[in-house]
């Protein structure tokens, strides 16, 4: 049962949550001729950001991304050549959204709720993506982690958002598919909703979400309700 206060505020996630990578992934899982390649270049972009942040460094997401497909060729021992790589990493930019994103954004925005977006993602990349979405009607701001150089879940990118809109974390809500995602933005003091795409979970020794559904339409109805 919810029993924070309304959120004021929404941060959405962009990556797998309000895009679908499915096209990524069939494309990654046929060249590198094995069905756990993307799930392995995926992980290693999210740790390998990750090793950036720990250790004071910081390269611009798409650089990660390739370096990750190099790491995921040399690893499965496929040679995976550079323009491949090259069109992987400009697919990312055109990606559709998930069948429910629409119909949750309509009913988020005649509910009147102020919504934004906050990504690992480059910000000329993540523009070029609600582009190609249609997404960039709903959103008032869009946010990249390249302002504060610190990869989400650092709980400085979530408070980023936070200072530049001036908002409370109490009276924030982020909406991730990404139970490390989740876990971050609920450590910096937000309100959560895990959306609860296929082939992800939440982590269970961080604190539980407000909400947890299916998919967005389903989070859209109950905060609508409000």
């Amino acid at each position: 049962m919810q029993t924070s206060p309304k959120p004021k505020l929404l941060i959405f996630d962009v990556n797998g949550t309000l895009l679908n990578m499915d096209g990524i992934k069939t494309a990654i899982n046929q060249a590198y001729q094995h069905p756990g390649a993307f799930t392995q270049w995926f992980s290693w972009l999210l740790q390998y950001s990750l090793v950036d942040t720990v250790t004071k460094t910081y390269h611009p997401f798409s650089e990660i991304a390739e370096a990750a497909l190099q790491m995921t060729a040399a690893s499965l021992k496929v040679n995976v050549d550079a323009v491949f790589m090259q069109d992987i990493l400009k697919s990312m930019q055109q990606l559709p959204p998930h069948p429910d994103i629409l119909t949750g954004l309509d009913l988020l925005k005649k509910a009147g709720y102020k919504m934004v977006t906050l990504t690992n993602s480059a910000s000329a990349a993540q523009k070029k993506q609600l582009e190609f979405a249609q997404l960039n009607a709903y959103f008032e701001e869009t946010f990249s982690v390249d302002a504060v150089e610190l990869y989400k879940p650092h709980p400085k990118t979530y408070q980023y958002v936070l200072d530049e809109l001036n908002f409370d974390p109490q009276e924030t809500m982020l909406i991730a598919a990404h139970g490390w995602d989740v876990a971050g933005a609920a450590r910096a003091g937000l309100q959560t909703a895990f959306i609860a795409r296929d082939g992800q979970a939440l982590y269970p020794l961080a604190k539980k979400p407000e909400f947890v559904c299916a998919d967005l339409h389903e989070l859209a109805v109950q905060l609508a309700a409000l």
